[in-house]
């Protein structure tokens, strides 16, 4: 194939992240919008890209983009596609519509024209046509229209990337993986320190620091849409997993903890670390945050504590953060702390100068990454320590 165009949406702040991390694995022609990263290269390069992207939520094949006005412009468009060279009848489809300043007045109608162009092209040149389904999907087809243009997507993908496949007990609201795996690296946190989540719930952060730290491609052991279509080249595929496994550092980091006073949560943490094959990699401890000792002179904290959005939370973590802030000055000098949550009262409640604030998005929430520089003596910020201005406010 020729090059081919591709997408890959992300959690919102972490487009700078991925362009980096999309460059180093290939590709070519970045160009950087809010909520993702578009992208160039041979078409197998989405396979390397599913496999090895711990930031991409999906991958995205553009397989056109055009103006249109009307609602039959889309039907037409989608029509004169070779649906039949990429995916047989016999797979399933769902249509996935999305917008931003789209004059069309239903996004359901435009949905249904999109669908309804792909059946009637198969049924016209195949004399069969797909069937949709809309919760598990063989081939996923997106469509994103602005003022002017439509771009039409397969999803390379399937499951979302987030969806390592390793998560085997859950906890209230999980952190994505793909998220934390943004927060270790814009801290960042490199095997060779020592790391610490002291509210470490099940683990997501912890299991993408084991991953990270064994150089474990996060795509392996799973399945992805681009295996359903008829040019997958399985051998290419194949040689790059065993390439990935090869990559793997098989000695013990043993430079991760985490902690956690709920014991639920902690077994919860464990049993993901142990699905993954990761346990070892990891030291677990059930404590409460304010009385924890450091596990080491120096090091990196990255924790995501509550919101604050449950009634009562709010004021729980108005007396939490000042104690929380005291045993960071305490007994965390010499560290870095970085704490991601939407509760932008923290820094005046904490009692410490964050040295950097970075905007980012979990789902539709707006948070932020504290980034505390804990200094031996002095906790006044140096001079010369003039953090960075927060684009969004906050």
């Amino acid at each position: 194939m020729n090059t081919a165009h591709f997408f890959a949406p992300c959690p919102r702040g972490l487009e700078p992240v991925l362009a980096a991390e999309l460059m180093h694995i290939g590709g070519k022609d970045l160009a950087t919008t809010q909520g993702g990263v578009g992208f160039t290269g041979p078409f197998d390069l989405c396979y390397r890209v599913n496999l090895e992207s711990r930031i991409a939520s999906r991958i995205l094949w553009r397989v056109y983009q055009g103006i249109y006005r009307h609602e039959q412009d889309l039907y037409d468009a989608a029509y004169a596609l070779s649906w039949r060279d990429w995916f047989s009848p016999n797979r399933t489809i769902k249509i996935k519509v999305s917008a931003q300043q789209c004059r069309l007045k239903s996004l359901d109608f435009v949905t249904l024209r999109i669908k309804d162009a792909v059946c009637d092209k198969f049924t016209s040149v195949a004399r069969a046509r797909p069937s949709v389904d809309t919760h598990r999907p063989d081939i996923r087809i997106d469509a994103f229209l602005d003022q002017k243009t439509v771009t039409l997507y397969l999803d390379t993908s399937g499951e979302p990337l987030f969806k390592r496949g390793l998560r085997r007990a859950q906890t209230e609201a999980p952190l994505r993986e793909n998220l934390a795996a943004g927060l270790l690296i814009l801290s960042g946190w490199t095997p060779d320190h020592t790391l610490l989540d002291p509210l470490c719930g099940g683990g997501t952060i912890l299991l993408e620091a084991a991953l990270i730290a064994r150089n474990v491609p996060p795509g392996l052991g799973r399945r992805f849409a681009f295996e359903r279509f008829n040019h997958f080249v399985a051998h290419a595929w194949r040689d790059l997993c065993e390439a990935g496994r090869a990559r793997q550092r098989r000695e013990r980091i043993g430079m991760i903890h985490g902690s956690d006073r709920d014991g639920s949560a902690l077994q919860a943490a464990r049993a993901n670390l142990e699905a993954a094959g990761l346990a070892q990699d990891v030291t677990l401890t059930q404590a409460d945050v304010l009385d924890l000792a450091p596990p080491a002179d120096e090091g990196i904290l990255i924790t995501n504590p509550p919101y604050g959005v449950r009634l009562g939370e709010a004021e729980r973590l108005a007396e939490f953060y000042p104690r929380l802030g005291d045993v960071l000055k305490q007994r965390f000098a010499g560290w870095r702390a970085y704490i991601f949550t939407a509760d932008q009262r923290l820094p005046k409640l904490i009692g410490l100068a964050p040295s950097r604030r970075t905007p980012l998005f979990n789902g539709a929430l707006e948070c932020r990454l504290y980034e505390f520089k804990l200094v031996r003596g002095s906790m006044r910020r140096d001079k010369f320590d003039t953090p960075q201005p927060d684009p969004a406010g906050g």
